[in-house]
Order: structure tokens, then sequence, then C-alpha cells
């Protein structure tokens, strides 16, 4: 019998085991190679749980049955308004970090409006700019997921689409490019921030003049009435003198073609929405988005819903039917999709900027305390107080976000230390009965904590150098009144933190319900890891658990 060497026994033994190790070790999932950021605006997470049922098969319900869905996901900050809530989302960062306070704000040095995307040096391109207009990232002092791709992966494209410039700016960070939806005339464009002319694609998306197909179009119910018994009926005594009910005409009867008015009025309908949605289809074909090794972000921002909401609130037949009709549009456009770019190819992520409070007068129907402020009213009668303790002279220069601005120069002139009447303006605050809570910006940077259930989401709203020296919270159910708005939002409180977090991916994304609670912050490192890239530099948010089986 022939003896076989034991060198080679070992030799055969060590290449068996290495084939076998090697045999066992999984093939590194790549990245997607398109990740689809959708922000539905103004969509607090108790809509979707309400009409689950009433949900096309493969709308939103792709992911709340085929993939991860967060029924706990929350904002961490007080003042929950669309700047601010666009700016935390790809940041990873609240108000505090990013400097995006609210939607307007005074400059603490001079008094004057500041807009959150607004910068001078910038134009819409094709497009008047007004005072104020948002066109570019200027004020976003930090990094997002796209600016960090980019920086890796040059080859890497940021497009973010939205009918509102805040919505589509400040996703797109600073490298990325943002198209917004242009009321004057139906179209979208991009600012020279972005670039000096529109590529091809959008010249001719808008020559097309896709928003004059809805002139004369009336948005009808998708259900019929008995679907509705949920949600309140149309025209509400406190909708105003304009009311509100479905069928809607677009377009002013007395019109004989599309005009400003009527490419405004298409933002409050399911139709704006289809706008952008058709937008960003030209979008990923215009700029071949998803079709190479480097992945790319798609971010598309759907203003109706916040409209509609203000208009009607969370609790109207219109916003009811505006989130079905929403939701068959989503249908459409992730079949698109997948045909598109690939159903394995692309990762989708859906949440809210914010969520929606009750009208107040839904809110005293269910006897709960509840009502309007009058911000004037408000400010006349703190600057009365403020007079008594310090002197004539009106020391408050007004409201900026959701906090009070001191008049610095008044308190220069007369030599009163700035401290003294920012805790006199907070004492005074307390004292109205709309306010539940009240901090100056001092208690804000130096306190470590305070027996206080708003403090801290209070202290993530504020920033110095940005914000105003007094930071105030209204009780549950109260609003500024406005005459644009029924119902509003802007509060720590569930009904505008708790917003809807979902994602799909199939290769990428492990399907199921996740019921802890989770935080809007943690979508920014939880996307930067999928893309293979370090998190934003000022996230703060934790890894969602996501992963794939």
């Amino acid at each position: 019998m022939k003896t076989i060497p034991a060198f080679r026994i070992c030799l055969a033994i060590f290449t068996v085991l290495v084939v076998t190790a090697c045999a066992s070790v999984p093939e590194p999932v790549p990245r997607p190679k398109l990740l689809v950021f959708l922000v539905v605006d103004g969509l607090p997470q108790r809509q979707i749980t309400a009409y689950r049922d009433q949900l096309a098969p493969d709308g939103l319900a792709r992911f709340l049955e085929r993939g991860r869905w967060f029924s706990e996901a929350y904002y961490g900050h007080a003042f929950t308004v669309t700047a601010a809530g666009h700016a935390t989302m790809l940041t990873g960062a609240y108000p505090d970090r990013t400097g995006i306070i609210g939607n307007d704000w005074r400059d603490p040095a001079t008094g004057e409006a500041v807009y959150n995307t607004g910068d001078t040096s910038a134009a819409y391109i094709g497009h008047r700019t007004q005072a104020l207009d948002g066109t570019s990232p200027k004020n976003l002092k930090v990094e997002t997921v796209g600016d960090v791709l980019r920086r890796a992966n040059p080859g890497s494209k940021v497009v973010a689409i939205s009918g509102k410039d805040r919505g589509a700016i400040l996703p797109a960070g600073k490298s990325g490019t943002a198209y917004m939806y242009m009321s004057a005339s139906g179209g979208f464009a991009s600012t020279t921030y972005y670039m000096k002319e529109h590529p091809a694609w959008v010249t001719a998306f808008n020559a097309a003049r896709p928003a004059d197909r809805y002139f004369k179009t009336s948005w009808k119910p998708l259900l019929p009435e008995s679907a509705y018994a949920r949600s309140l009926p149309d025209n509400q005594l406190w909708f105003g003198p304009r009311g509100g009910k479905l069928p809607m005409m677009m377009g002013v009867a007395a019109d004989d073609a599309p005009g400003p008015a009527f490419y405004s009025a298409l933002l409050a309908s399911p139709f704006g929405d289809a706008l952008a949605l058709d937008f960003a289809r030209a979008a990923i074909v215009g700029e071949n988005l998803g079709s190479k090794n480097e992945p790319d972000i798609l971010a598309v921002s759907l203003s109706g819903h916040d409209y509609v909401n203000h208009a009607y609130s969370a609790e109207s037949r219109m916003s009811h039917d505006h989130l079905l009709q929403l939701d068959q549009l989503l249908q459409t456009f992730f079949r698109d999709l997948d045909a598109r770019v690939g159903k394995d190819n692309y990762v989708a992520v859906l949440t809210a900027d914010h969520g929606f409070m009750p009208a107040p007068e839904v809110s005293a129907v269910q006897g709960l305390p509840s009502g309007r402020v009058n911000a004037s009213q408000m400010l006349g009668r703190l600057n009365a107080g403020l007079e008594q303790r310090f002197g004539e002279g009106k020391w408050l220069a007004g409201f900026s976000a959701a906090s009070l601005l001191l008049n610095k120069q008044l308190m220069a002139q007369k030599r009163v230390d700035p401290a003294a009447v920012a805790q006199e303006a907070r004492k005074l605050l307390l004292d109205e009965p709309a306010i539940a809570a009240a901090y100056t910006g001092r208690e804000l940077e130096s306190v470590s904590a305070k027996d206080s259930p708003f403090f801290e989401a209070m202290r993530r709203a504020y920033h110095p150098g940005v914000s105003g020296e007094v930071q105030f919270v209204l009780k549950p159910n109260w609003m500024f009144g406005s005459s644009t708005s029924n119902t509003t939002h802007g509060s720590p409180y569930p009904y505008d933190t708790h917003v809807p977090l979902l994602m799909y991916g199939p290769k990428w994304i492990k399907p199921g319900r996740i019921e802890t609670r989770v935080e809007i912050v943690d979508i920014a490192p939880t996307l930067a890891k999928l893309l293979g890239v370090p998190a934003p530099s000022a996230s703060i948010g934790k890894l969602l658990p996501i992963a794939a089986p």
C-alpha cells in the first residue's frame, strides 16, 4: 500500500478548509444605485393609521406591508415647521446645529427679516426673484448626506425637487441641485447658485407646459361619500368665507387661460404633487439617475398636503381624500421606478417634515382647551409690561421664529442690561394664558436640565446667534391666528412631532414594523451607512435597525 506524504494530507485538508470558509462568506451587498427620498409635507402619522384600510395596494402599502415601518418616529425639537424639518432629515441635526430655526426669522443684530433659504446673490433662472425668495442653502450651517456622498463620490448626483423652495434647497444641501415649482408659470426652476442655465431636459419639460392640462379640471373625491365618515364634512364654518368642498375646479370660471392664480392654486391639490412627481421622472431620465455604479440621490418633497391641511385641517375630508390621491400617485411612481431603475436597484424612504395640530374648533368640540392667539396684541401686552419696568419704548423688536427678539438699540441707548429685559420678558410671557413654557437664551445655553417636558426640545430649537433672546412654547391646541391658515403646526406635541418613517428596498431593508421610539435625526446616519459613506459631521442620530436578512 502506497503511503501518502503527511505534507500532502495537510495541504489537502488546508485547501478544503479554505474553500469551505470562502464559500460560507456571503458576497457584500452592493450599494443601492439610487436613493429615493420622499417627503410628504405636513403628514402626521395618525393619518397613515387612520386610513390604512383605504390605501392602494402598492403606494404607501408597499412600505407598510413589504417594507420597514417605524411606527413611533418623532422630531425632537420644539418648533416643528417646514424649513426646520427639511434641514433635519438629511443632516441628522436639529436647529441648534443646522441654524435653520424656522421658515423665517429676524437677524438678531439688525432685526431685519431673514428667510431660511434667502440669498440675494442668487436668482431664479428664467423667473423674477422677489425679496426673501429662497435661492440657496447659504443659511444651512451643516452638511447633508448628499454633501458627504458627493465628496466621496464626485460622480454621484443629488437632485432635489419640491413645490416649495425650502423643500428642495435644504435636502439638496450645499453640493446638490435643487428645483422648485414656479407659481408664476407652472414650471420648475433652479437658481444661479447651482447653474447658469437649465439643462435641456428641464427646458423641454417646462416648454410642454404640463400644468396647463389641469386647467378647468376638477379635483373629485376618489371614494363614495360614505367612505369619508371618519373625517369632517366639507365647508366647516371655520374654513372661512371661501369654504372648501369637493369637487373643486382648478382655475376660476371667468379665466380664459391659465395664469399665476391658477398655477398657485394647484399647490393645494393633488395636481401639484402630480407635477412634482412628473418632474422627478424627467430628472431620472435627464440626469440618468440610478444608472451607474456610484449611487445617486433623488429627493422629492410633495408640498400639497401641507397646503390642504393649513386650509382645512388634517381631520377634514379634503385632507383625507388628498392623502388617498397622493397614495395613488405614489403607487404609479413606484411602478415607474421599478421599470426604469429596477426594483432591486433603489431604496425608497418616506417621511414628513412635521405633523399638524387639529383645528382649535375641532379640539373645542372634544372639550379640550384651545384657541387662537393674536400675535400683535400679545406683543403689545408684553411691550407694555416691559415699559412699566424699564421705561418708555418698544423693548421687543418682535417675534423671531419661536422666540422674542429684544430691541438691542434701545437697550444700548438706555443702558439697560439685556439679561434683565430677557428675564422680565420671560416672566411676562408665562403670565399669558396661552403660553406653556418660556426660557431665556442664557438658560437654554447654560442649564443642563430643567423640570419641564419642553426644555430639551426647546434647546434643540434654539441656535445662538440666530434665535431671539426668549424661546417659548404655546399650550396644546393653541395657535397664533393667521389670515391664511385655519390650523397649523410648530409645537413639541405629538400631533406635530409624530410623523411617518417608512423604508423599502428588499435587498437592503428587512420588512416589518418597529415600535421602538426613534427620531428623524436617525435617518441621516442610517442612509449614509447604506450608501457607504460617513455620517454628516453634525449628525447626532443613531443607526436604525434596517438590515435585511
